[in-house]
């Protein structure tokens, strides 16, 4: 995931602007990434490509032009990894003159890398049930992953899962061969499932007051009937999905704060937020941008100061 570009407040807090995913410098990501891999090697960790890195190395044999980080992964339990030895290579890395964080969840660990202005992220997933679930909550089996299959990518050899179009298939769709620079978040979305009814009552029941989110028009009018599709990308919950009331709002029932993804949608507007920070129990308002219609992040979080009042952005 990349990390948030610093934004300063413009005065009020309606003209705050959430940052935008950008396209990596090609050149200094193959050479962040053949280093990752040098350092891994050098562990014996057994690591393959995956998501956008995965897709580009199978379909293109090259690192996606409008990509913007670099995704690879490991199994705990799988090719001897153990937990224990992802700190390690952390220290490593940091040696390395990475900057580092390493998030610890029910479905991974996670170590986030950024150096040079390239952001990787290395991710060690736990095995549930013979799965693992990939960002935002896709459930890929392990079998896919205990014949890694190595393919040539940048003059070296990168492992990938086995047979990869499988993988690819599950991962996006069986349109994955088609090039889009955006709308795969919507076929990534729709390969996930809608959230249990016990599931929801678990969330309602858990004592945690539920937040807000208003919709706001291109008017900056509330609209009514907005559809909102609300998917965690750290609990096993699936898609939660509401409309807005005559005054815009519909409430945020969150398992927890973390990063969740989200689609809005009303009249013949339809954006997809594919990395948005939330808290619980807050208020937050969402807003159009006519000259942006894809590729924004953080959205509401910078946005909630509309609500609050106050001038200050949440970063990443």
């Amino acid at each position: 995931m990349p990390e948030a570009e610093s934004r300063v407040p413009l005065g009020a807090p309606e003209e705050l602007t959430p940052s935008v995913f950008q396209p990596m410098d090609m050149p200094l990501a193959e050479v962040i990434l053949r280093e990752v891999k040098g350092v891994l090697d050098d562990f014996g960790i057994v690591f393959f490509l995956r998501h956008g890195t995965c897709l580009g190395a199978v379909r293109d044999g090259a690192l996606i032009p409008w990509d913007d980080d670099l995704d690879i992964a490991s199994i705990i339990g799988l090719h001897g990894l153990t937990e224990d030895q992802i700190k390690p290579v952390a220290d490593a890395f940091i040696a390395h003159g990475f900057e580092t964080e390493v998030t610890t969840a029910d479905l991974h660990v996670s170590l986030e890398l950024h150096r040079d202005g390239i952001g990787l992220d290395w991710t060690c997933y736990r095995i549930i049930d013979d799965s693992i679930y990939q960002w935002p909550v896709l459930k890929i089996p392990v079998s896919l992953h205990t014949n890694l299959k190595a393919i040539p990518f940048l003059e070296e050899q990168f492992n990938v899962p086995n047979p990869p179009e499988e993988y690819l298939s599950l991962k996006y769709g069986p349109d994955w061969e088609t090039p889009k620079q955006f709308g795969y978040e919507k076929d990534v979305l729709g390969l996930m499932p809608d959230q249990e009814e016990s599931d929801a009552q678990l969330v309602k029941a858990s004592g945690v007051e539920p937040g807000i989110l208003k919709v706001l028009g291109f008017d900056g009018q509330p609209v009514a009937g907005a559809t909102v599709v609300l998917g965690s990308t750290t609990m096993l919950t699936g898609l939660v999905r509401s409309s807005t009331s005559a005054d815009g709002t519909t409430p945020l029932n969150l398992p927890n704060s973390g990063y969740y993804v989200m689609e809005i949608a009303f009249d013949d507007h339809e954006e997809i937020l594919f990395l948005e920070k939330l808290e619980v129990s807050t208020e937050y308002v969402y807003r159009p941008d006519p000259e942006v219609p894809a590729g924004r992040m953080n959205v509401l979080a910078t946005y909630k100061a509309a609500a609050t009042g106050k001038t200050e952005v949440t970063e990443l």
